[in-house]
Formats: C-alpha cells, sequence, structure tokens
C-alpha cells in the first residue's frame, strides 16, 4: 500500500514538473525592424513609407473641417516623421501585435496635437477614417481609440486597429487601408491593408 501511495505521489511529482506554470509569461511578439534593417525604437522618429511604389508616406489634411486633421497618403513624397509609443515604454523596442500611441510629432494650426485616433463612423461613406487629437497614453475605455498596431504582413508590414488596453470594450478590429474620395487618399478601416515600411527619419 505504502509503495503504490510512493508511485503515485511520483507520477504526480512528473507530471507536474512537465506542464507550464501558470501564469508563465509567453515568447515575446517579433520587432519591429526599419528599412535598413535596425530596430524601431520608442522615442526615434519615423516615416511610414509605402512598401510599393503607388503610394506615397503619410501626412496631415483638412477633410471637410479645419481641426482635427486626418491621416492621408500623399504621393510622391515621403511625408512626415512619425513617433511609436507602446503601452509598456520600458521595452525600448517596437513590437509587433503590441498597442502603440502613433504621433506626428509636428505642430500644426489646431489646438490638438497629432496623436492618432480612430474617427467617429462616417455614415456617408461607411467608414472609420484616422484622425489626430487623441489623449497620449492613460490606456482604458477612454482612449480606446487612440490605440493601434503593427502586424507583420508578407514581406513588410501593415496597420492595423485591434486595442487589447480595454479588455470589456466593444471594437471592431480591422486592417487600415486608403480610401480615396476628394480630400485624397485618407486612412481608413479597412479589408485592403496598406503594405508599409518604417524609415528611421533622425
Amino acid at each position: 500500500m505504502k509503495l503504490t501511495t510512493v508511485l503515485l505521489s511520483l507520477l504526480l511529482l512528473i507530471a507536474l514538473s512537465t506542464k507550464p506554470q501558470l501564469g508563465a509569461a509567453g515568447p515575446a511578439p517579433d520587432q519591429v525592424f526599419d528599412t535598413s534593417g535596425k530596430l524601431v525604437r520608442v522615442f526615434n522618429t519615423y516615416y511610414i513609407v509605402p512598401a510599393s511604389p503607388d503610394i506615397g508616406g503619410l501626412a496631415l489634411n483638412t477633410t471637410g473641417q479645419n481641426c482635427p486633421l486626418d491621416v492621408v497618403a500623399v504621393d510622391g513624397y515621403q511625408g512626415l516623421p512619425l513617433t511609436f509609443t507602446p503601452v509598456n515604454t520600458n521595452k525600448g523596442v517596437i513590437r509587433v501585435s503590441t498597442d502603440l500611441n502613433i504621433l506626428f510629432p509636428v505642430e500644426t494650426s489646431c489646438p490638438q496635437h497629432a496623436l492618432w485616433k480612430l474617427k467617429d463612423y462616417d455614415y456617408s461613406t461607411g467608414r472609420w477614417f484616422v484622425t489626430t487629437g487623441g489623449e497620449f497614453r492613460n490606456p482604458g475605455s477612454e482612449t480606446i481609440t487612440n490605440w493601434f498596431k503593427i502586424e507583420k504582413y508578407e514581406d513588410a508590414y501593415k496597420l492595423a486597429y485591434c486595442p487589447s488596453v480595454c479588455k470589456d470594450c466593444s471594437y471592431q478590429c480591422s486592417d487600415i487601408g486608403i480610401y480615396q474620395d476628394q480630400y485624397g487618399k485618407r486612412l481608413a478601416l479597412s479589408n485592403v491593408p496598406y503594405k508599409v515600411k518604417f524609415q528611421r527619419a533622425n
């Protein structure tokens, strides 16, 4: 009887030692690299440039109202520099599938700073456009529209809206693509992603 108890205890110990511990961290998401093969880092500035030459880099434009400014792709121009700030700034590098604030660190004529956010639904076009005027940091339900992600896409990257900063919030996950209208090539939620790379600006 004692031998059976010892054997059962030994088997249980072996089984527990071969299972992953509860709460153990999984592997970190892949790091994002720029066009020169270097890591994309927090606090550095980058141009988001197209992976294909038919669409330009990103800049700001008015779209029927003076402010806030919306994010647009501009042909024949590398666009304005941007910074990426992850929800956890201690990491120092930017990783795929990680919540980010994206900011044009430039002065504009608008009172809002040029931090990306998702605009209210546009019923006339049936689109969610990317605008500016978001609140920096402060992850949670009140800033759910301010968080974006970089995802690996084929041989380059794509931008996406699918925030993880609020588990109880309701939102639509989607890639970010280009919607062209009278205001230009505007960034919007789309099932056709805007394929991009990141070029160091400073």
